[in-house]
This record gives C-alpha cells, sequence and structure tokens, in this order.
C-alpha cells in the first residue's frame, strides 16, 4: 500500500495549502514572487470556494485568502486543460475584484485579485515556448508594456514542464513545484532537500495516507477513478481527432453514464452547468 498520496488531490491539496496559512503564504511568496511580500493571510469563506464536500471534483477554487494589505489570492489546481478555463479563471478573479464593492463605495479602495493556477497539463505547445512553464498574465498597454491597469493578474504554472534547475535564489520556488510534481502514490523515499526544510517536511507529513480517515481516502479513490475516466474520454476523442467541445462531450458523457464530476472535469463547466445541459438533454 502506498504510504503517501498525490499532493495535487483536491482533498490533500486542501488539507496542505487550505489549513495551514504558513505554508500557504510560503507556497504564495515563492510561486508569485511579489514585490512587496505576503505576511499574513486570512481564509475567506463563500460563494467563489466550493466547501470539500464527500463527492470530490477536480476543477475547483481550492484556496482563498487576503492578506494584511488586503490583496486576495485565489489558488487553483487544475488537472486537465481546455480553453474555457482561461475564461473562468478570468469570471472567479473579476468576480472577487467587484465583491470587494459590497464592503466599500470608493474604487480607490479595491485591492487586487492575484489568480495563481497549477495546471496538470501542457496547452502553451508552441515551439517558442514549448520549454516555459510559467505564465504570469496582466493588464497592460500594447504599446507600452510597463503601462499597466493594477487590479488582476493571472499565473498558470504547467507543472508537467517544469524541470528542478537547482537555482540558490529561487530555492523554494522549486521546493514547492517538486513538492507538486514528485510526491505521489509512487514515492517511497523523501527527498533529502524536503528533510531539511521544516515547511517541506510539515507539508510532506500531511499527505501521508495515516493522517486521512477511511471515509477521505475512499474519497480520495474516487477522485483517481475519475480522474483516470476523464483522461481516457479525452484520449479517445483526440485519438479519433474530434473536437472536443463541450456539448459533444456531455452528450457522449451523458450516454456511457458518467458522473457530473467526470464530464465537468473535462468540460471546464461547474456542476451546475452540466445538470442544466443534462436537463435539457433529457427533455429534448
Amino acid at each position: 500500500m502506498a504510504r503517501f498520496l498525490d499532493p495535487k488531490n483536491d482533498l490533500t491539496f486542501k488539507r496542505v495549502f487550505g489549513e495551514h496559512k504558513h505554508l500557504c503564504m510560503s507556497l504564495l511568496n515563492n510561486i508569485l514572487l511579489l514585490e512587496k511580500p505576503i505576511v499574513n493571510i486570512e481564509y475567506q469563506t463563500g460563494e467563489l470556494i466550493p466547501e470539500l464536500v464527500d463527492v470530490l471534483r477536480n476543477t475547483i477554487v481550492d484556496v482563498r485568502c487576503t492578506d494584511s494589505e488586503g490583496r486576495q489570492f485565489l489558488v487553483e489546481m487544475q488537472l486537465f486543460w481546455n480553453e474555457s478555463f482561461k475564461s473562468r479563471v478570468l469570471l472567479n478573479a473579476s468576480k472577487a475584484y467587484v465583491k470587494q464593492l459590497d464592503k466599500t463605495e470608493d474604487f480607490k479602495l479595491l485591492h487586487p485579485v492575484y489568480a495563481l493556477s497549477f495546471v496538470n497539463d501542457t496547452f502553451e505547445k508552441s515551439y517558442e515556448m514549448k520549454d516555459e512553464y510559467y505564465h504570469h498574465y496582466k493588464i497592460v498597454n500594447i504599446s507600452n508594456t510597463e503601462k499597466q491597469i493594477e487590479g488582476l493578474e493571472f499565473f498558470f504554472v504547467e507543472l508537467p514542464k517544469f524541470k528542478p534547475q537547482n537555482r540558490a535564489e529561487k530555492k523554494l520556488h522549486e521546493l514547492w513545484l517538486r513538492f507538486l510534481t514528485e510526491i505521489n502514490e509512487k514515492t517511497k523515499e523523501i527527498p533529502q532537500e524536503f528533510l531539511d526544510n521544516e515547511e517541506l517536511l510539515e507539508a510532506v507529513s500531511y499527505v501521508e495516507r495515516g493522517a486521512y480517515t477511511k471515509e477521505q481516502l475512499e474519497a480520495y479513490d474516487k477522485w483517481k477513478i475519475d480522474t483516470m475516466t476523464a483522461r481516457s474520454m479525452l484520449s479517445a476523442a483526440e485519438a479519433k481527432g474530434e473536437a472536443v467541445n463541450q456539448k459533444k462531450v456531455i452528450d457522449n458523457g451523458i450516454r456511457a453514464g458518467y458522473s457530473i464530476d467526470v464530464i465537468s472535469t473535462i468540460t471546464g463547466l461547474t456542476s451546475a452547468e452540466v445538470m442544466k445541459i443534462m436537463e435539457e438533454y433529457e427533455m429534448g
């Protein structure tokens, strides 16, 4: 039996970064590399963060928090990539930005929102960006990119492209990405670099199988099955040279009897959106 669980799972990812502020801050500071580091955070709840339930989805906003400066951070793990995902990230970040108007009526008092998305897939496949795993987007002037409209920034990390370079100036940046890419059910020994770092060693302890109840492990196993099913559906469609459009995948998924979680994973739609289309399908 495997000693460790995969930290990319919804259950484990939220256990590590959604329940331990110091680990979440370390992740954000070392992945985002902000000019002004985060010194304190408070987790936020609400409509932007679906609560962890027995039936876990593979695409959710896993962690949402605000630092002492009022800056908001949305952290998400995405297992599959499709073009609609960028739109959903934009929507979630925009909602978080606009939601601040509930507390203030002065636009000058609105604080920036940073959306960090880890993607366990590749999406920038051009030759020029074949080795680029880190993508930082801002709203800038096309003629002069130094001119920026502040408020929203987006970070996408393509995990499969990440290769450690042992850069001293980015030690924790690389260690956190190694944690997400190297620790899984096949891990037998913990890398010495993790053992030598208190934060990484603590994070590893939270993905040990023994730290979870029987019910949580059953939910974890269901996540694995749903993930493999979703990947198989996606691979089969690509092998046939078919365009994987949302309606087609939903129709095929309904016929095959797949769960809403699996269909949602592939299409990037929310569970509610999938259910609505399924109802229309049944009515038709």
